[in-house]
């Protein structure tokens, strides 16, 4: 198997790296992070006009890409400079409508392709523990709409967002795949509310609370019932996405760490010229090759049947849940007590790593899911 990009994706690598690079410091980054809005609207158009967001779709749906590694290439580079815009929102909802959705909400998928719109996913649930079918927020027929009753929590830029994507059960009991649909919901629809809060690595989320939302028949995506299929299908997307972007903070933490060893210097000598932390850092360099390889393997796999398809994101995950998790740790300890300090770019990093994990299921809930899924294979 070639692993090589191909020229277009290299270029857009390339194209992207330079950007964040030149307009997108860690200063810049920081402020934006910390600002009210917890991402620049000015910076989401600049990203949407060099082509990034239509990197994420096929040509079907307006964009120009949406193969696996296109997302990863993209997401690998975003990981690169901690960038905290909604892309990983953005990727799943405009999967979901690909997937899913009528003429009119695929339509929709362009709005968000050039910026001028904002979608938020609204799925995690209190309690819900990562189980991706455990949805107790209900959904009941009125007239010739639906009413929404339930709470959503930890939604990324529900703040700003023009238009979440609900999930809510019409039928079954709360761990039932079958009777979960989604709904596109604005925002501003009355008895929707939101509570923001700023997170630790970076950006803001909020719970969303639905309190008897009445929405139109055109606002079901799909069929009534059958959403858990189109919520893997974008989930997956959004997994392929957020290991790329955790190898792409690895590296940087990685190079951070090396440059740190090079130049400090204990006893007159360098710290990297000590052979036991030459040893860790050889150690760490093998970690982050075998977490590439495993987001490779899970960008090839996204267009594979279901159970090879979803036991290659989940091996993708724990891989990276565990390895990030020792990236973090192990560049903070390599750069002592300095190595915690908020004016340290690496202390960003190894916070966004460890976030990394528990976004669409952490490390032991994928281990748990990869074992089920190969003994169902079996």
């Amino acid at each position: 198997m070639n692993f090589q990009h191909t020229e277009d994706r290299r270029m857009l690598a390339d194209t992207l790296n330079r950007f964040i690079a030149e307009q997108y410091g860690f200063e810049s980054r920081d402020k934006i992070a910390r600002s009210p809005e917890g991402f620049s609207a000015p910076m989401w158009q600049r990203f949407a006009e060099l082509g990034v967001i239509g990197a994420l779709f096929d040509e079907a749906d307006g964009g120009f890409g949406g193969q696996g590694f296109d997302v990863a290439v993209v997401f690998e580079s975003l990981g690169r400079g901690l960038v905290v815009e909604p892309f990983l929102d953005t990727l799943i909802v405009g999967r979901a409508l690909a997937h899913a959705g009528n003429e009119a909400q695929r339509a929709r998928i362009a709005s968000l392709i050039d910026g001028s719109q904002i979608a938020a996913f609204a799925h995690d649930e209190p309690g819900s523990h990562y189980e991706a079918a455990r949805v107790s927020t209900r959904a009941e027929r009125s007239g010739d709409g639906w009413l929404l009753q339930g709470a959503k929590g930890v939604v990324q830029h529900a703040e700003h967002a023009d238009m979440l994507l609900v999930s809510a059960r019409t039928s079954g009991a709360e761990f039932d795949e079958a009777g979960i649909a989604l709904f596109l919901v604005p925002r501003d629809a009355q008895g929707v509310s939101v509570r923001g809060y700023r997170k630790i690595d970076g950006g803001r989320a909020a719970e969303v609370t639905l309190d008897h939302v009445q929405v139109g028949a055109d606002a079901l995506v799909g069929t009534a019932g059958t959403g858990f299929a189109t919520l893997e299908h974008a989930c997956g997307y959004g997994l392929v996405a957020l290991t790329s972007e955790a190898v792409g903070a690895m590296d940087v933490a990685r190079d951070h760490t090396l440059e740190y060893l090079r130049t400090r210097k204990q006893f007159g000598v360098p710290l990297g010229s000590f052979q036991a932390l030459q040893h860790r850092m050889a150690d760490l360099l093998l970690e982050i090759e075998q977490a590439r390889s495993s987001v490779i393997n899970a960008a090839a796999a996204i267009g594979a049947p279901r159970v090879e398809r979803e036991r290659a994101l989940s091996a993708a995950k724990v891989t990276i849940g565990r390895i990030g998790a020792r990236v973090a740790e192990e560049a903070i300890q390599l750069h002592g007590g300095i190595g915690m300090t908020w004016e340290l770019p690496l202390a960003h990093y190894a916070k966004r790593l460890v976030m990394i994990d528990h976004q669409l299921g952490d490390e032991d809930h994928h281990l748990a899911r990869y074992i089920a899924l190969s003994r169902a294979a079996a």
